[in-house]
């Protein structure tokens, strides 16, 4: 009896597992490419919210070599230079972390890049402010780091090791700002439904977003960990950030098309 049961179950799991795999292909290759699509205007005001602030305050920090102060303290800077100077062995690594494994850090890469995705699609809680308040202070801190970066004369080192991983990691932290001002956006105008219900409908595809963002963020950690800090000729980096950045923006913007071009 229990051989005959074993029969009958066998074929049923298989058959869920194989559905299962098969939804996940699919979301990934068309599901939530489209999803983004079809939520462009939120994606391109997260974009602006974190772009125009990371260029403005990164061209302050290149002309004026004390605007880093404003924004980060004495420590943090030392710190941020010392990890960028072209005498550290493994670029983009603090001294304290420099000695651990590309693995250790695989791991250490996950856990920062999907805690800031997450926080700043959790903000949208806030009826968007939360959103939006850390796609400003992200940008700012960023442009900054690299307005002072580059002032220093340390491009080479910093812009060699942002400029890969950074094609995955960066669209992904403006996607989840993305689905926060979804969800303040349908707490402050619910429309004609209540919050509550205009809430549960736009999560259901702020939630493809967040999904998608989040695998973005897991091949940006890959690529930090065992690519970003290896000490390789800068032209065969660039060349390599070039392809992956081309790869991200064909991906989102064509991948699960229909021939005829619709979204």
């Amino acid at each position: 009896q229990l051989h005959g049961l074993v029969l009958r179950g066998h074929p049923y799991l298989y058959r869920q597992q194989t559905a299962w795999n098969w939804r996940f292909i699919n979301f990934i290759f068309s599901g939530f490419p489209r999803a983004l699509r079809r939520n462009s205007g939120y994606f391109w005001a997260a974009l602006t919210l974190f772009l125009l602030p990371a260029l403005a305050v990164g061209i302050g920090c290149f002309y004026e070599q004390d605007l880093i102060y404003a924004l980060l303290d004495e420590q943090q800077v030392a710190a941020m230079e010392g990890m960028y100077d072209p005498a550290n062995h493994k670029p983009g690594r603090a001294a304290e972390r420099s000695s651990e494994t590309d693995f250790v850090m695989f791991g250490y890469y996950i856990m920062n890049n999907i805690g800031i995705g997450f926080r700043t699609f959790a903000g949208g809680m806030l009826l968007g402010i939360g959103s939006l308040i850390l796609l400003l202070f992200n940008g700012v801190v960023l442009g900054g780091v690299a307005g002072h970066l580059s002032r220093l004369g340390y491009q080479d080192t910093f812009w060699s090791f942002v400029s890969g991983h950074g094609a995955f990691e960066l669209p992904a932290i403006v996607i989840c700002g993305a689905a926060g001002l979804m969800l303040g956006h349908a707490l402050l105008a619910p429309g004609q439904q209540t919050r509550i219900m205009a809430l549960k409908h736009q999560a259901v595809e702020a939630l493809k977003l967040v999904m998608g963002a989040a695998l973005m963020l897991l091949v940006a950690a890959f690529i930090e960990a065992f690519w970003s800090s290896t000490r390789l000729d800068i032209l065969i980096k660039y060349t390599v950030a070039a392809l992956l950045w081309l790869l991200v923006l064909l991906y989102l913007g064509w991948m699960g098309r229909p021939s005829h071009g619709s979204r």
